[in-house]
Formats: structure tokens, C-alpha cells, sequence
């Protein structure tokens, strides 16, 4: 079982179950017993009902966990406050810069 499919694309694994899930939710939603329980029932019934190597996609979706990652995501771009970097020395003091070029 995955979630990332083009890193099990790019592995070849001869059997494998895709879950379209946020990358570390690959049962499904944070405390969701059932949801979680339900995937991991329907991935290990794969070792059962391949009969050849391939892909499958199991029929799971979450959309707000998207929603979720992504609002994740944009939060730590609109918090960063770091200076862009560049290729400049920086120095915390005018001392430290001098002591540097000698």
C-alpha cells in the first residue's frame, strides 16, 4: 500500500494498492478508526485477488485532507521569514565580517 504514485510507479513493485491519501494519512484521516481500519482490510485483501503485477487504486477518497495539507503548506510559505538566500556572506557584526576576510 502507498500513497505517493509516482514514487510506486518509478519502484515497479509487482502488487501494489494506492490509496489517493496525503503523504503520512495512508490509512485515511487522523482518528478515523473506521476509515483506517477499512483500508488496511482492502489493502491486505490484495494479497488475495491479484493475479498479476500492476497497480490498483482503492476506492477512497479525502478531499478535506488535501484541503488540509494544502492550507498546511500555504501557512509555512506566509510565515517564513527568513531573508531569500543569495550567494553573499552574511555576517551577524561588522567585527565578524572583518576577522573573516583577513
Amino acid at each position: 500500500m502507498g500513497s505517493a504514485l509516482d514514487i510506486l510507479e518509478a519502484g515497479n513493485a509487482p502488487r501494489v494498492q494506492f490509496l489517493n491519501f496525503p503523504l503520512g494519512f495512508e490509512t485515511g484521516p487522523f482518528r478515523d478508526k473506521q476509515t483506517q481500519m477499512e483500508t488496511v482490510r482492502q489493502g491486505l485483501a490484495g494479497f488475495d485477488s491479484f493475479t498479476e503485477p500492476g497497480i490498483r487504486t482503492l476506492p477512497f477518497s479525502w478531499d478535506e485532507g488535501w484541503e488540509m495539507v494544502n492550507q498546511r503548506e500555504q501557512d509555512i510559505v506566509n510565515s517564513d521569514l527568513r531573508s531569500p538566500r543569495n550567494t553573499q556572506p552574511q555576517y551577524q557584526t561588522e567585527e565578524d565580517r572583518l576577522l573573516a576576510e583577513q
